[in-house]
């Protein structure tokens, strides 16, 4: 697998998720459950917490789902890794 493709479990983020990133990239592909994917990217707000911008996507079922920035609650940091547990999406 592609170390800048992130996989997650379910077809949609939620808040509490933990999300397994290469350490050091900050521009990736989510590729979901249901094989629908999207671009997500790293960034800073304005106090230079990170918070994760993901792409607009439609679900395989055809759910439209609308680009969101979603806070990150907590980052750990091991073996060319980051985890990132998602927090609440912003509005």
């Amino acid at each position: 697998m592609n170390d800048h493709v992130i996989s997650v479990p379910h077809s949609h983020l939620y808040p509490g998720l933990v999300l397994d990133a290469p350490d050091g990239v900050d521009d990736f592909v989510v590729l979901f459950s249901d094989d629908s994917e999207s671009r997500a990217r790293l960034l800073g707000d304005e106090s230079g917490r990170p918070v994760l911008r993901v792409g607009g996507y439609m679900t395989t079922a055809g759910t439209v789902v609308d680009e969101k920035v979603w806070t990150v609650r907590e980052t750990l940091r091991g073996g060319g890794r980051l985890r990132l547990r998602l927090g609440r999406p912003l509005p």
